[in-house]
């Protein structure tokens, strides 16, 4: 029980795995990418990380990547900005 209230408060932080081929690529380097919510930090995230995939990181870098406006068919439009985190293994680590 105290497992699963801990991974419902990790939830929030880590949104969801960011599968680009720029993430394909570092991830043969046993670093991996995250799409995290706007208030997270590194810890939470190296604890998220921790409790969800029982690895420990070596270190986490985080990325924001600001709101843009654009404009396609002669509509102006909003792209979301994102929060992504670089989380770090040791060699031997991965994640399922």
């Amino acid at each position: 029980m105290a497992t699963d209230s801990l991974k419902a408060k990790y939830a929030e932080i880590i949104i969801r795995p960011r599968i680009t081929e720029k993430a394909t690529f570092i991830s043969e380097k046993n670093v991996h990418a995250f799409e995290v919510s706007s208030n997270a930090t590194k810890k939470q995230v190296a604890e998220a990380v921790k409790a969800f995939y029982k690895v420990t990181p070596v270190k986490v870098n985080i990325v924001k990547n600001p709101a843009k406006e654009v404009f396609i068919r002669g509509k102006k439009g909003v792209k979301s900005g994102v929060k992504k985190a670089y989380v770090y293994l040791k060699k031997g680590d991965k994640l399922e």
